[in-house]
C-alpha cells in the first residue's frame, strides 16, 4: 500500500488515514522502540553482559571468533563484498529501466542506489567522530582501555576509537533499501527485502560481535539509523512527487 495515494482527486480523508498508519508503524513504533533500548542497555549494563555471556570466553581471555575464517573472511570481507554487488546491480538494474523507459521501476532502483550509498556512508563517517572503543580493547575483555559508556565523558588520555555505530552490521541492514525502493510497485519483493534485510543485518552483526568487533547497542543503533535515513529518503521523495503531481494537475500542459 502507498503512503497516500497521489492522484488530485483522491479521497483526503482515505489518504490520511494511510499516512497516519503508515507513520504509526514506520516512525512512532521504531522510535519508541530505539528510546526504551537507548534507557534499557545501560541501565542493565546489557553489552557487557551480552557480550560475557556469549562472545568472550573468560577462561583464555579472548575472543574465540576472532581472526577465524568464518567471522573474518567470509561474513565480514565477503560480507562487504556482497554489498558492493548488490548497490552495483541496483546501478545496473537503474540503468536497464531507465534505457527501456520504464519510468516507475527506474525510480525505485534509483532510491536503492542513494539509499544504499547513504546508509553505508553515514554510519562509516559516523564511526570517525563518535570515538566509542570496540569491545577487544577494553578492560575485562582481552584489552587495556576502561570502558566509557557511551555518553559519558570519555578522558583525553585515550586514543582516538572507531567503533561506534557499527558499520559493517549497518551494510546488511542498508538492504531496507529495496523494502522502501520497491514496497509502491512490488509489494512482495519490498516484503522479501525486509526479511532478507533483517537476516543479512542481524548475521553481521553476530559475527562482528562475536569477534569483539562491537557491543549489541552499536548493531541495533546500526539498525536504527539506517531504517530512518532510508524512511527519511523515501518520505522526502513521496513529498516531491505528491507536490509534482499537484503541479501538474493544477497548470495543465497548454
Amino acid at each position: 500500500m502507498d503512503v497516500a495515494d497521489e492522484r488530485p482527486g483522491a479521497p483526503v480523508g482515505a489518504s490520511a488515514r494511510v499516512d497516519n498508519l503508515f507513520l504509526r508503524l514506520h516512525l512512532w513504533l521504531p522510535l519508541a522502540l530505539g528510546a526504551l533500548l537507548l534507557v534499557l542497555i545501560p541501565a542493565t549494563d546489557l553489552d557487557r553482559r551480552f557480550a560475557l555471556w556469549w562472545a568472550f570466553d573468560a577462561a583464555t581471555g579472548e575472543f574465540p571468533a576472532r581472526g577465524t575464517v568464518w567471522a573474518d573472511q567470509i561474513l565480514h570481507r565477503g560480507g562487504r563484498l556482497a554489498i558492493w554487488v548488490v548497490e552495483l546491480l541496483c546501478m545496473a538494474g537503474w540503468l536497464r529501466a531507465a534505457l527501456a523507459r520504464r519510468h516507475e521501476e527506474a525510480r525505485a532502483w534509483a532510491f536503492c542506489v542513494i539509499a544504499l550509498a547513504l546508509s553505508v556512508g553515514i554510519a562509516g563517517a559516523l564511526k570517525q567522530i563518535t570515538n566509542v572503543d570496540c569491545p577487544w580493547d577494553l578492560q575485562g575483555f582481552g584489552g587495556d582501555r576502561p570502558y566509557v559508556w557511551l555518553f559519558a565523558d570519555r578522558p583525553d588520555w585515550l586514543p582516538r576509537a572507531q567503533c561506534f555505530p557499527g558499520s559493517h552490521s549497518a551494510s546488511g541492514f542498508a538492504l531496507f533499501a529495496l523494502y522502501f525502493g520497491f514496497r509502491d510497485t512490488r509489494p512482495r519483493m519490498a516484503a522479501g527485502a525486509l526479511i532478507g534485510a533483517l537476516i543479512v543485518g542481524s548475521v553481521f552483526s553476530f559475527a562482528q560481535q562475536a569477534r569483539g568487533a562491537h557491543f549489541l547497542s552499536h548493531d541495533l543503533t546500526s539498525a536504527f539509523l539506517v531504517w530512518f535515513i532510508c524512511l527519511g529518503l523515501y518520505l522526502w521523495m513521496k513529498r516531491h512527487r505528491r507536490a509534482a503531481a499537484t503541479r501538474m494537475y493544477n497548470d495543465p500542459p497548454k
